[in-house]
């Protein structure tokens, strides 16, 4: 237990030595909590994050089950081909897409759609790193319908042979889960992120979990959870 504990505390330590050297560093958090928890719990993923942007300082933290993102449309593949990211799809608004690159349907469909309050900071940023936790063996909801919905940054080079907008962006993904697949999980998304056209950096990439027995449900083994968390991390 105590050799768990140190390695990611060691883990922890790397990935905020390697932070402080760059310029302009950008968190997304994508775990959720009911808002009324307590007065409102925060998710663990979210907690570490804040965390390490301590540590880091100057660090841009965004929560993004606070934002409201809507889904994904499934422009990539229509009767019509492949709409995605097309250069009719700009988001046509100085504030919003100050950089131009911003090419999202859905943010065009939907007045209040608010990916442009995650794309500006990310097109900005030398760094980003992912905090995501673990439900039934994917990453939650919110990590996912966010990727999907950044579909066009990738699309703008894998299919309209366009320049990548990421090639010079560092990037990272931190998983937290209880008892399944976080290994698994982590392999995927880096390749995921790599696709994106991010440098997916080792340093940035790690996954805390609280067990290896996927069959272990009980209420012991997630209060144990919470105090070694706490213990490791906070």
């Amino acid at each position: 237990m105590e050799n768990d504990i140190q390695f990611y505390r060691e883990e922890m330590e790397k990935t905020i030595a390697y932070l402080k050297g760059k310029k302009k560093v950008l968190f997304l958090t994508t775990s959720n909590r009911w808002s009324g928890e307590h007065g409102g719990e925060m998710a663990k993923s979210t907690q570490l994050a804040r965390r390490i942007a301590e540590k880091v300082g100057g660090v841009e933290v965004i929560d993004i089950p606070a934002l409201k993102i809507h889904p994904c449309e499934g422009n990539v593949s229509t009767a019509r081909g492949n709409r995605c990211g097309l250069l009719e799809a700009k988001l046509n608004d100085p504030e919003k897409n100050p950089s131009g690159f911003h090419r999202c349907w859905a943010s065009i469909n939907n007045s209040d759609d608010e990916l442009w309050k995650v794309s500006k900071p990310l097109l900005e940023a030398d760094c980003v790193v992912f905090f995501g936790s673990v439900r039934w063996g994917q990453l939650n909801s919110f990590y996912q319908k966010l990727i999907e919905r950044l579909t066009w940054i990738e699309n703008r080079h894998s299919t309209l042979g366009e320049n990548s907008l990421l090639e010079k962006t560092e990037a990272g993904l931190i998983v937290v889960g209880q008892n399944w697949n976080g290994k698994n999980i982590m392999k995927m998304q880096k390749q995921v992120l790599s696709f994106f056209g991010f440098q997916v950096k080792d340093e940035l990439c790690w996954n805390w979990q609280f067990t290896e027995d996927e069959n272990d449900e009980s209420m012991e083994s997630y209060n144990a959870a919470i105090g070694e968390f706490k213990k490791t991390f906070l």
